[in-house]
């Protein structure tokens, strides 16, 4: 893959992820379950705009931009699997209103996939910027 690609499949990434994040928020909402003030930071800075923002800066340093949303989504990925799937809470989907644990379920699952895909892309971009130098 060059660096065009890895740059259009990296911004891809960032897109479908923030769809999900928009989906998984609904899911929140509906079912009640909230985030404290940190975790809300969080999720605002880390998981939301950390990734817009490495996607714009991308353009103009791709390498920074890539290492921006990877480091971003490697640390989204720590923070849903902690709090979706290991720590007993609200937040873990075995413990979310039976009318909205399907949705909230998939769209966990559907986070972990994409930020696991945005942290191996962002991270080994440079490996890919270096073959196509």
């Amino acid at each position: 893959m060059d660096r065009n690609s890895s740059r259009l499949t990296l911004a891809a990434v960032v897109a479908l992820h923030l769809a999900v994040t928009v989906a998984h928020g609904i899911a929140h909402s509906r079912a009640a379950v909230p985030l404290s003030l940190p975790s809300l930071v969080f999720v605002v800075v880390v998981i939301q705009a950390a990734p817009l923002i490495g996607a714009a800066w991308m353009w103009r340093n791709p390498l920074r931009g890539a290492r921006l949303i990877g480091a971003a989504m490697a640390a989204s990925l720590v923070f849903g699997l902690v709090n979706h799937f290991l720590v007993p809470g609200p937040d873990h989907v075995n413990h979310v209103a039976a009318q909205w644990r399907l949705l909230f379920e998939t769209t966990a699952f559907l986070l972990a996939v994409t930020e696991a895909a945005g942290a191996i892309l962002g991270l080994r971009y440079r490996m890919v910027a270096r073959r196509g130098a």
